[in-house]
């Protein structure tokens, strides 16, 4: 029985786990090969930019918008196919990182500043 379901990722991952399990799939399913999906799927993304200009990049990115939108939705399903493999919270692992990333990267010394961490003036 289908479940309904919103846009929370954990709504994702419970609905990506039941078209997998409905299908028998999650044999197929091993952390090596959806972490080779995750990046083929990214490499879909990054064609539609190639041997673009930053204006023809621009207008690439409207006129296939929804060409692009498809790509990027591969690799969040390859995503979240590997978190659930895996049982990663990523809700929980996305705030982890972000608290870690807003100490490495303090508003006062990175504001504008497209440096590393490591890069910042003390």
């Amino acid at each position: 029985m289908t479940q309904q379901h919103d846009n929370s990722l954990e709504d994702l991952q419970a609905m990506i786990r039941e078209f997998s399990e409905e299908r028998d799939w999650d044999q197929f399913h091993n952390p090596k090969d959806l972490s080779i999906s995750i990046v083929l799927e990214a490499t879909e993304v990054l064609e539609h930019f190639q041997w673009k200009n930053h204006e023809e990049m621009y207008e690439h990115s409207t006129d296939k918008k929804d060409d692009i939108g498809e790509e990027l939705a591969d690799v969040l399903s390859y995503l979240l196919l590997l978190a659930n493999k895996l049982n990663i919270d990523l809700a929980g692992a996305y705030k982890d990182k972000m608290k870690k990333n807003r100490a490495k990267y303090p508003v006062e010394k990175s504001k504008g500043n497209h440096k590393k961490y490591t890069e910042l003036a003390s």
